[in-house]
């Protein structure tokens, strides 16, 4: 495990995949206006500031969950800030290289 995978950058191509064949939810933590501008399909936009105060709508969703933002550093937040509160997640990184994986 490198520096970049304790912060959740390494490469996590094989966990983005093994969330997805789990159906997992993505969310995007980009702002309204943000993801007005681009998104990845069927993502949920929940932003960074609001997450807190969703976390029980996310646990009724029963799935795990991929963040993504702009470049990783919101989503990465995001991360810490679900799994601080028992929800299976990774994180995506940025919406436009997570999308490439997809």
């Amino acid at each position: 495990m490198g520096i970049l995978d304790f912060f959740g950058f390494g490469d996590k191509s094989n966990q983005i995949s093994e969330f997805i064949e789990r159906d997992a939810v993505i969310i995007d933590v980009r702002s309204y206006e943000e993801f007005a501008g681009g998104h990845i399909q069927n993502s949920k936009n929940i932003p960074l500031q609001i997450i807190e105060s969703k976390i029980t709508d996310i646990k009724k969703l029963n799935k795990a969950v991929i963040v993504c933002c702009k470049s990783g550093m919101r989503s990465a937040q995001a991360n810490s800030i679900l799994k601080r509160n028992g929800i299976e997640t990774i994180n995506g990184g940025g919406w436009q290289s997570l999308q490439n994986k997809l």
